[in-house]
C-alpha cells in the first residue's frame, strides 16, 4: 500500500528519459546532459601526456563580396574621410612638385633662368599653402563664416583693380593678373572661387535656418546676382576657363540647396546662352572648340598644343619613359608645367602614373562627398559640397582638355600644376574639408581618445576605452 502511494505521487517520466534523481545516480548520463551541444577539442597523446589540439578556424570569406564587405567596413570608420582627404591632397601636392620640377626645367632654361626657378617658386607657394591648410583645419566653422564677407569684398575689389590700366597685366591674352613686385604676381579670380563658396554657404545656411529656401526668390537672390558679378569681372579679362569653374560651383550650391529641376533648367539655359555668345564672338575660343579630338595640328598649327598633348600621352606607354626623360617638354608642348602637366606625367610615368593621379582625385572627391553627406550643419554641408565641386570640376576640365575630349580652357590641375595663385586658395579649401571631417561626432570622439594626457611625473599616457578603476585603500597608515 505504501509502495502504491509513493508511485501515485512520483513524477512521470518517459521510459527513455530518466528524471533528475535517475541522472544523479548515473554520473555519466548527468555529465552528458549538462554538456549537450558542446564539443570538446580533440586530444592526442604525446610524450605520455594528453594535449589538446586546437580546432580548425573557419575559413575567411573570399571573393568579391567579402572584399566589398571589408572595404565597406573600413570606409565606415569614423576617421576614414579625414585620413583620405589629408593623404590624397598631400600626395597630389608632393607628386605635383616633382612633376613641376621635371616639366619646367627646359622652359626655365629657354628664358635664361635657373633650371629650378619654377620649382623654387612652387615650393615656396606649397610651404605657404601648407600653413594655410593647417590654419583652416584648426579654425572652427564659426570663424570661417565670419571670414566669408571680408574675403568676398576683398576679392571683388582686387578683380576690379585688375581691369584698371597700369595695375592689371595680361598673360596669354587674359588680363587677370596683378604684379606684386619682382617675380611674384597674383590672380584674384582664383580666390573668387573660395570667396563664392564660403559666402554662398553662409548665405544658404542662414536662409535654411529661417526656412526661406522653399521660396525660389530666396534661393536665387542674392546668390545668383553675386555669382554673375564675379563672372562678369572674370570675363572682362577674357578668362573663360575660370568662369566655367565658377559656374560649376554655383550649380553645386544650388543643387545642395535643393533647387527644383525647372530652376536648374532656367539658370543653365541662361548660362549656356551667355557661353555660346562669348564663344562665337571670339575666334580664339572657336579655334579651341574646333580642336576637340584633333589628331593633326591642322592649317597654321591651330591645334598644335592639343595634338602634342596626345603625342605625349601616347609615347608614355604603360610605365613611361622615365622621370625627366620627356621629349615633348623640349619646346614641342607649350605650357608643359601648367595646363598640360598631366600630359608630361603620362609621358614620363606612363599609364600607371596617370591612373594614380586620377585615383587620388577620385578618392579626394568621394571623401568630400561623404563629409558633405554625413554632417547635420548646413554651412558645413554647403561649404564641403562647394569645395568638392570646385576641385573635381576643375580636374575634369583640365584632364579632359589634355585627353582631347574637351576644349582647352586654360585652367590648372588643382594642387598639381604650377601656379601659386591657384595653389594657395586650393590648399586652404582642402583645409576646410579636413576641419569639417574632424568635426563629425564619431571622428571627434576618435580623435579625442588619441590625445596625449600629461600625468603627474608619469610622462605621457594615452587615453583608452578602458574604464579607469580607482585603487582601493589597503588599510595601512
Amino acid at each position: 500500500m505504501r509502495a502504491q502511494h509513493t508511485a501515485a505521487y512520483a513524477p512521470h517520466h518517459p521510459p527513455h528519459a530518466p528524471g533528475r534523481a535517475g541522472l544523479a545516480g548515473l554520473p555519466g548520463l548527468a555529465l552528458r546532459a549538462r554538456t549537450a551541444g558542446l564539443r570538446r577539442p580533440p586530444t592526442v597523446r604525446k610524450g605520455g601526456r594528453l594535449r589538446h589540439v586546437p580546432a580548425p578556424r573557419p575559413p575567411r570569406g573570399g571573393g568579391v563580396r567579402a572584399l566589398y564587405e571589408r572595404a565597406r567596413r573600413a570606409w565606415d570608420r569614423p576617421l576614414t574621410a579625414y585620413y583620405v582627404i589629408l593623404g590624397a591632397s598631400l600626395l597630389i601636392t608632393v607628386l605635383g612638385l616633382v612633376m613641376v620640377y621635371s616639366a619646367s626645367q627646359i622652359k626655365a632654361l629657354e628664358l635664361s633662368l635657373s633650371d629650378t626657378y619654377f620649382f623654387r617658386k612652387q615650393f615656396l607657394a606649397a610651404a605657404i599653402g601648407t600653413g594655410l591648410l593647417l590654419f583652416a583645419s584648426r579654425v572652427p566653422a564659426n570663424l570661417h563664416r565670419a571670414l566669408a564677407y571680408p574675403l568676398l569684398v576683398g576679392t571683388v575689389f582686387l578683380m576690379v583693380l585688375v581691369q584698371i590700366p597700369g595695375i592689371g597685366h595680361a598673360v596669354n591674352g587674359n588680363q587677370n593678373w596683378i604684379y606684386l613686385g619682382g617675380p611674384f604676381q597674383l590672380q584674384p579670380s582664383e580666390f573668387g572661387k573660395l570667396a563664392l563658396i564660403l559666402w554662398g554657404a553662409d548665405l544658404l545656411a542662414r536662409k535654411q535656418d529661417r526656412r526661406l529656401l522653399t521660396q525660389w526668390k530666396h534661393m536665387l537672390v542674392p546668390l545668383v546676382p553675386v555669382a554673375f558679378l564675379l563672372l562678369g569681372l572674370i570675363m572682362l579679362g577674357g578668362d573663360m576657363g575660370t568662369a566655367i569653374i565658377l559656374t560649376a560651383i554655383l550649380f553645386g550650391l544650388l543643387w545642395l540647396a535643393g533647387a527644383p529641376t525647372r530652376m536648374f533648367v532656367g539658370v543653365l539655359t541662361v548660362a549656356a546662352a551667355i557661353g555660346v555668345m562669348l564663344i562665337r564672338t571670339s575666334s580664339n575660343r572657336m579655334a579651341r572648340l574646333a580642336c576637340i579630338g584633333a589628331t593633326d595640328p591642322g592649317p597654321g598649327d591651330a591645334c598644335w598644343q592639343a595634338v602634342h598633348g596626345i603625342y605625349a600621352l601616347a609615347s608614355g606607354g604603360w610605365f613611361g619613359s622615365g622621370l625627366g626623360a620627356s621629349v615633348e617638354k623640349w619646346g614641342q608642348l607649350p605650357e608643359p608645367h601648367t595646363d598640360f602637366i598631366f600630359a608630361i606625367t603620362g609621358e614620363e610615368l606612363g599609364l600607371a602614373g596617370t591612373l594614380s593621379v586620377l585615383a587620388l582625385f577620385a578618392a579626394l572627391g568621394y571623401a568630400g562627398i561623404r563629409v558633405a553627406g554625413r554632417t547635420e550643419d548646413p554651412f558645413v554641408r554647403y561649404a564641403a559640397g562647394g569645395v568638392t565641386t570646385w576641385i573635381t570640376a576643375q580636374a575634369v576640365v583640365n584632364i579632359g582638355a589634355v585627353l582631347g575630349l574637351l576644349p582647352i580652357a586654360g585652367v590648372p590641375l588643382p594642387l598639381f600644376s604650377y601656379g601659386g595663385s591657384a595653389l594657395l586658395p586650393t590648399m586652404f579649401a582642402v583645409g576646410l574639408l579636413i576641419a569639417f571631417a574632424r568635426q563629425e561626432p564619431a571622428a571627434k570622439a576618435a580623435l579625442a581618445m588619441r590625445q596625449p594626457v600629461w600625468g603627474k611625473g608619469a610622462g605621457v599616457s594615452w587615453k583608452s576605452m578602458r574604464r579607469r578603476v580607482k585603487k582601493r585603500p589597503s588599510g595601512e597608515r
